[in-house]
């Protein structure tokens, strides 16, 4: 598919009038964001994705327990 300078004008005016100029520049931004994201899970070693998946999910259970603990604390010194 080889595009030339008037294909892309064209789709740029289209999406122009569909987006107006104020949502383009952050249509833009999150589309980069996401075409980085996407190459950058490609380039990525399944086993290493596992283990931090591991370590933020070891993570965010150790604040949970202590806030129950905490919280039966709380529950006991009412009683």
């Amino acid at each position: 598919m080889n595009l030339g300078w008037t294909e892309i004008l064209l789709i740029g005016g289209i999406a122009l009038l569909i987006f107006g100029p104020s949502k383009l520049p952050g249509l833009g931004r999150s589309m980069g964001e996401a075409i980085r994201g996407f190459k950058k899970g490609l380039n990525e070693d399944p086993g290493q994705e596992r283990e931090v998946s591991k370590q933020i999910s070891q993570n965010q259970e150790k604040p949970l327990n202590q806030t129950q603990s905490e919280t039966e604390k709380d529950t006991h010194k009412n009683s």
